[in-house]
């Protein structure tokens, strides 16, 4: 295996694999001058639709399938981008416009000695690095939820909701991923154009696909459990406080009905020229709501 910076190089008889950058013009200049690939299939590497698809042309694969970019400035970021790829029996053309993380994944493995010779192995180094990025945010996601579950259950400091819904919004970017890249390898296996030889590796990493998308809805069943208790929790606290707010309401109602009658300026408001005047209506105030209290205890309203 060797790395070449231009495509036209002369790789011999071997398999080649070229990644390009479709930001470079060069590149798609390249890849529309590739007269040897169906009109379709380079319509599909230069198209700006990143919904995922595949179609086979003449032995030819072609495949929009989604990957999480690489931010630099940002290890945690789950964008998407679109990977675009095709394949012959001599090669095979991945097609970016964006950094992916599998790109870098794929590279690495490459340089330590990963055997890629034929198509077949290609893709299944692809889909599996592809696979090992969305299985490592998956597990990522796991933990955070474990640990957000575990202050709860320990009642510590809960999840905020915003902690949540970030958490929610990247479960739910993985599950459209995986469904989605799911279903393009469903359509795949039944197609009778599909080269014999890279049917397994089409199967088996729909299988894998099927599996992660597993854990993905996993996680997001055990944050719906989580998210109904807290609201439940919440839901307990505000009733408490609207029970407390009702009793003190009921409590000062007859209180606040005796002093604004003594604050009438009527005549013949009695002990007017009593000069303890205020603190009988004081004492009438206070034994107006502890008969209140009384009547509430009796009647079971104040009972936990």
């Amino acid at each position: 295996m060797r790395q070449v910076d231009d495509c036209s190089a002369d790789a011999g008889a071997g398999f080649r694999w070229l990644h390009l950058n479709l930001a470079s013009q060069p590149s798609k200049d390249w890849i529309a001058a590739q007269f040897d690939l169906p009109v379709e299939v380079r319509e599909l590497l230069l198209s700006p639709d990143a919904h995922q698809r595949a179609l086979v042309d003449g032995g030819v694969v072609g495949c929009v399938l989604h990957d999480l970019e690489r931010d630099f400035d940002d290890d945690d970021s789950v964008n998407v981008g679109a990977l675009r790829l095709a394949f012959t029996d001599r090669m095979m053309i991945t097609a970016r416009l964006h950094p992916l993380r599998s790109a870098d994944l794929v590279r690495s493995r490459l340089t330590r000695g990963a055997a890629v010779s034929e198509p077949a192995q290609a893709l299944d180094l692809l889909l599996a690095a592809i696979a090992d990025v969305v299985g490592g945010m998956a597990r990522q996601l796991s933990v955070e939820m474990q640990r957000a579950e575990d202050k709860f259950l320990a009642g510590h400091l809960p999840p905020s909701p915003r902690d949540l819904m970030l958490i929610r919004r990247r479960l739910a970017g993985l599950h459209r991923m995986l469904d989605g890249m799911h279903a393009v390898f469903r359509r795949l296996e039944v197609d009778d154009e599909l080269p014999e030889t890279v049917l397994p590796v089409v199967e088996k990493i729909s299988q894998r696909l099927r599996g992660l998308d597993g854990d993905v809805m996993a996680i997001q069943g055990q944050l719906r459990l989580l998210r109904d208790e807290l609201e439940g929790q919440a839901a307990q606290r505000t009733n408490q406080n609207l029970y407390i707010l009702s009793i003190t309401t009921a409590l000062m109602l007859p209180a606040t009905l005796v002093t604004g009658i003594f604050g009438m300026n009527t005549g013949g408001m009695p002990w007017a020229q009593s000069g303890h005047g205020t603190l009988v209506a004081t004492a009438i105030a206070l034994g107006a709501a502890a008969a209140t209290f009384l009547l509430l205890r009796w009647s079971g309203f104040t009972r936990r």
